[in-house]
C-alpha cells in the first residue's frame, strides 16, 4: 500500500476510535441491543447440560457490580488485578469489572509453576487476585506468602476459601460473596464506579499481558484502550463476521489472540460467545455453537483433521469418492483465488454446485457450516492440512502479529490472500525489512513497551517508532510478508505456545550429571531435550555408586545414570509450566565441544548445528510410542 494511503487508513481508523474506550464500547452496546446474547456456558461443565445465558445488558450490570466489589475491597486506580480462571463468564466479568474500576486486569496462564507466579505477580505489583479454587490457590501459595502487596484473594470455589487464620496475608472471599457486597454497594451508590469508569482514558491500560524472551524472563506488555479498540477495528474490516455473530472461547485468556477475540471484539458487534471450559473440548462444542469465525493455531486445524479423516473414512466408498471429487474443485478454486490470479466462470460454477451440494454438509459434521473466517497463526501450517481444508472448501488464511503488537500485524483478507504467507500489512499498519531481513512494524497497535524494562523496550522498539520483531521475513513485490525464520530463538510449539528454551534447559542442568541440554519442540507438541553427562562430573559420580565404566559412552547406556537422569527430568518438569516439561528425552554418549562445533568459543550451544546434527535422534524421541 502506497504510505499515503496507509495514513489515510490509518486516520481513518483513529478517528473511529477517538476518545473512546472499552467502557464507552460495553455501555453502548448494552443500551442499543441489551435483549441480545453475549455470554453462554453449560453450568454443569458438560457437553449434555443446558446453556445459561447473559444478555449484554445482564453482562454489563454484572461487571459494574464487580467493579463496585473492586471499590470496596480497595482497588485503587492504576492498579493490578490478576486472574487465574478458565473460559466462563467470572474471567469476563471480573476483567472488565477491574478496567471499570480503573484497574488492569492480567490473566495468568494456569499452568505456570509457583515460582513463575510468583515472579509475575510481583513484577507488576499485583493488587488483587481471583482464582478457580484449591489447584489455582497452591499455585499462590508463595507470592501469597512473599507479596505484601497483594490484599485480597477472591476464590470461586467457596470451598476452597481457606479459614481465617488472624494473622498477616491476604484477605480471602469467596466470588459468591464478594459480588453480593458490590451488587449492594452498586445498588445503594453508583456513583464511586461511574466516577471510576469516567476516569478511564484511551491511553490507559486495558490489559497487561506477560510474554516471555529468549532469557526464560517474563515480559509484562501492557495493552492500552486505543490499542484494543484500534485492533478490534482492523480485525473486523479484515474479516466476514456478521453483527451479532456465534463464536467460541476455548484458549487461554493470557493469549492476545484470545483476549481480541473473545474479550474484545464480541463488544463491538454484539456478539455472542460461548464458553469452551477445555480446549480438548472444541470439537464437542463446534457443533452445538456453530461459530461465524474460528481461530486456531495450527494443532488445531490438525486434530480437526484427525476427526473428520476418521468420520469420512467410516462413510460408504460412493460418499468418499464424491467428496474427494469435490475437493479437487474445491482446492481448484481456492488456488485460483489468491491475489492477482483470476477464476474462470466455469471454476466458479463448478464450485458453487459441489460447495452446495457435498462440502458444505462435511464442514457440518464439526459445525463450521456457516463459518465465514478461518485464520490461523503462531506457527507454521502443515502443507497437507491446508490442502485437506482447501479440499473442504476452508479458506484457512494465516496472519502475523505478537503480543506487542495487541496481536495481528498482517492479514491474508477473503479478497487477497496468497498461501505460504502471512498475508499484507493490517489496515494503517506499516511493515519493512531490516538489512538482516528482521521484520520491522510501526503502526497505532504497537505496545509502548515492557513494564519496569526500559532496557529491552530500547532495543525493541528504535528511534523511529519501528519496532524489532526477532522474526526474519521476505516481502513480495505485492506487499505480502513471508516469515522465513526466526531471529530469536523462541521454541513455537504445534499447539502455539511460545517457550524460552533456555527456561527448559536451565532447570535440566540443575543436576550436576548434566553437562549440556537442548529442548527442542518448534512446530512440535510439547517439548523433548537432547542431554549429555558433565565430563568432570559423571566419572566421579559413577565411582561413589559402584559404577564401572570405561567413559561418557559407557556411563550414557549405564541402567543406574539413566535411572539418575530421570530423576533429574522428573525434578525440572516440576518447576515447569506445563507446557515447557519435557515428555521424552535422549542422553547421548559423546559431550559437546568447541572442537565438534556443538558449541562457540564462549561455550554457547550453537542450536541450529545441533539440531542438524542430531536430527535423527530428535525424529526418534516424537516417534516413541
Amino acid at each position: 500500500m502506497d504510505p499515503s494511503e496507509t495514513l489515510r487508513v490509518r486516520r481513518d481508523v483513529e478517528d473511529e476510535i477517538s476518545g473512546l474506550t472499552l467502557v464507552d464500547w460495553l455501555r453502548d452496546t448494552a443500551e442499543r441491543h441489551g435483549d441480545m446474547p453475549a455470554l453462554s456456558w453449560r453450568p454443569s461443565g458438560t457437553a449434555d447440560g443446558e446453556w445459561a445465558t447473559l444478555t449484554w445488558a445482564e453482562y454489563r450490570l454484572a461487571v459494574l457490580e464487580a467493579a463496585a466489589a473492586f471499590v470496596v475491597h480497595g482497588l485503587a486506580p492504576g492498579e493490578v488485578v490478576a486472574l487465574m480462571l478458565g473460559n466462563r463468564p467470572e474471567h469476563l466479568v471480573a476483567d472488565l469489572g477491574a478496567v471499570h474500576a480503573g484497574g488492569v486486569p492480567f490473566t495468568v496462564y494456569p499452568t505456570l509453576a509457583p515460582e513463575q507466579v510468583e515472579f509475575v505477580a510481583g513484577d507488576c505489583g499485583a493488587a488483587v487476585a481471583v482464582l478457580e479454587g484449591a489447584a489455582e490457590l497452591e499455585r499462590w501459595a508463595a507470592a501469597l506468602e512473599r507479596l505484601p502487596g497483594l490484599r485480597t484473594v477472591v476464590l470461586l470455589d467457596a470451598g476452597a476459601v481457606p479459614s481465617s487464620g488472624g494473622g498477616a496475608g491476604p484477605r480471602f472471599v469467596s466470588w459468591a460473596e464478594f459480588v453480593r457486597a458490590g451488587r449492594g454497594a452498586h445498588a445503594a451508590d453508583p456513583g464511586p464506579v461511574r466516577g471510576r469508569a469516567a476516569a478511564v482514558r484511551p491511553q490507559d491500560s486495558a490489559t497487561l499481558l506477560y510474554t516471555s524472551g529468549t532469557t526464560g524472563a517474563p515480559k509484562g506488555v501492557p495493552e492500552s484502550h486505543r490499542q484494543v479498540l484500534y485492533q478490534v477495528t482492523i480485525t473486523l474490516r479484515a474479516n466476514d463476521l456478521p453483527f451479532g455473530g456465534c463464536s467460541v472461547s476455548y484458549l487461554p485468556m493470557a493469549h492476545i489472540a484470545e483476549r481480541v477475540l473473545s474479550a474484545y471484539l464480541p463488544i463491538r458487534i454484539a456478539g455472542h460467545l460461548h464458553f469452551c471450559p477445555d480446549p480438548r473440548q472444541l470439537g464437542a462444542y463446534l457443533p452445538l455453537v456453530r461459530p461465524h469465525g474460528l481461530f486456531g493455531v495450527p494443532r488445531v486445524w490438525e486434530k480437526l483433521q484427525a476427526g473428520l479423516t476418521a468420520a469420512l473414512a467410516a462413510a460408504p466408498a460412493e460418499r468418499r469418492a464424491a467428496v474427494e471429487e469435490a475437493a479437487e474443485v474445491a482446492r481448484a478454486y481456492l488456488e485460483a483465488g489468491q491475489y492477482g490470479r483470476t477464476r474462470g466462470r466455469e471454476l466458479e460454477r463448478r464450485f458453487a454446485e459441489v460447495d452446495e451440494g457435498v462440502l458444505r454438509p462435511v464442514r457440518a459434521l464439526v459445525g463450521l457450516d456457516r463459518c465465514t473466517a478461518f485464520t490461523t497463526a503462531a506457527a507454521p501450517m502443515p502443507e497437507e492440512t491446508l490442502r485437506f481444508f482447501s479440499g473442504l472448501g476452508v479458506l484457512l488464511r494465516d496472519i502475523y502479529g505478537m503480543t506487542e503488537n495487541c496481536g495481528a500485524v498482517t492479514v491474508n483478507r477473503p479478497t487477497a490472500y496468497r498461501f505460504g504467507s502471512v498475508g499484507r500489512p493490517s489496515d494503517g499498519m506499516e511493515i519493512a525489512l531490516a538489512p538482516d531481513g528482521e521484520i520491522l512494524v510501526r503502526g497505532p497497535v504497537n505496545t509502548a513497551g515492557y513494564l519496569n524494562r526500559p532496557d529491552e523496550t530500547a532495543a525493541l522498539i528504535d528511534a523511529e517508532g519501528w519496532l524489532h520483531t526477532g522474526d526474519i521475513g521476505r516481502l513480495d513485490d505485492d506487499g505480502f510478508l513471508y516469515v522465513v525464520d526466526r531471529k530469536k530463538e523462541l521454541i513455537i510449539t504445534a499447539g502455539g505456545e511460545n517457550i524460552p528454551p533456555a527456561v527448559i534447559e536451565n532447570r535440566l542442568k540443575e543436576h550436576p550429571l548434566i553437562g549440556q541440554a537442548l529442548a527442542y519442540a518448534d512446530r512440535r507438541p510439547y517439548p523433548v531435550a537432547l542431554l549429555t553427562l558433565d565430563p568432570d562430573v559423571a566419572p566421579a559420580w559413577a565411582a561413589a555408586h559402584g559404577i564401572d565404566a570405561a567413559g561418557l559412552a559407557e556411563l550414557a547406556e549405564h541402567p543406574k545414570v539413566l535411572a539418575e537422569v530421570e530423576t533429574a527430568v522428573v525434578a525440572a518438569n516440576a518447576r515447569l509450566a506445563r507446557v515447557q516439561q519435557v515428555k521424552r528425552w535422549r542422553l547421548l554418549a559423546e559431550e559437546w565441544t568447541v572442537e565438534g562445533e556443538e558449541l562457540t568459543p564462549s561455550m554457547k550451544m550453537k542450536r541450529r548445528v545441533i539440531q542438524r546434527k542430531y536430527a535423527e535422534a530428535i525424529s526418534a524421541l516424537y516417534e516413541q510410542g
